[in-house]
């Protein structure tokens, strides 16, 4: 079932446990995902205004994908990250 992810907390609680899953440190996940350590801690942390195109970068090298939903059908296509 996909988690719902409804604020910056709610990424960063899964970043950190998908993380955790693949037994990857912070700087290994940084080093996989092409990203500082920094931005890591920040996204795990909830901040809110991380960038966008790191954070597809992290949930790339995790293996996790995003995905809108909501949309009719012929909107959908195309949505899936």
């Amino acid at each position: 079932m996909p988690t719902l992810i409804e604020t910056p907390r709610h990424l960063g609680d899964v970043v950190r446990r998908a993380r955790k899953a693949l037994s990857l440190t912070q700087p290994q996940l940084a080093l996989a995902a092409g990203v500082g350590v920094r931005f890591i801690v920040d996204l795990e942390a909830g901040k809110p205004t991380v960038r966008l195109e790191n954070v597809l970068r992290v949930l790339q090298a995790l293996g996790v994908t995003l995905a809108a939903s909501g949309l009719d059908d012929g909107e959908q296509q195309g949505t899936e990250v």
